[in-house]
């Protein structure tokens, strides 16, 4: 587990894979977006996806997840303080694995105990394809003066 000061800009992790079910995407639109081409596989047909899509809010959790399980849960990551830049490339459908990557794009210090860390985020699905980008803001634990 690396401190604030051992972090390095420009290092990239790949990581996960989560296989994405209509079922959930049913689910998580049900109760936080519920739009008819996140709902209802027939109404969707006729929307400008041409069929069920996940919301990008859930896109954004799953991300969360993934980012939790492989990362984050081993790390001096303490917390976010924001994200910038969250954009949805491209529709997540059923049957989709999405998988992520990060870089490290800046570092500064935050204060005594914390550092910021700005960090690149993409998650991609099966084909290699982003669904989503954006920048996390990361606290993280510096050494002990």
């Amino acid at each position: 587990m690396e401190y604030f000061e051992e972090l390095t800009v420009g290092h990239t992790e790949s990581f996960g894979r989560y296989e994405v079910t209509e079922d959930e995407i049913v689910s998580f639109a049900e109760q936080y977006d519920p739009q008819s081409f996140h709902t209802d596989a027939d109404a969707a047909r006729d929307s400008m996806f041409g069929g069920l899509v996940a919301s990008g809010w859930h896109t954004a959790a799953m991300t969360m997840r993934l980012l939790v399980d492989e990362y984050i849960a081993s790390s001096r990551a303490l917390g976010a303080a924001g994200v910038d830049e969250l954009r949805w490339r491209n529709p997540v459908k059923p049957g989709d694995v999405l998988t992520v990557e990060t870089e490290i794009v800046e570092t500064e210090p935050w204060d005594e105990s914390r550092g910021l860390v700005h960090v690149a985020i993409e998650t991609t699905n099966n084909d290699g394809v982003p669904v989503q980008t954006m920048t996390a803001l990361v606290l993280w634990e510096r050494k002990e003066a």
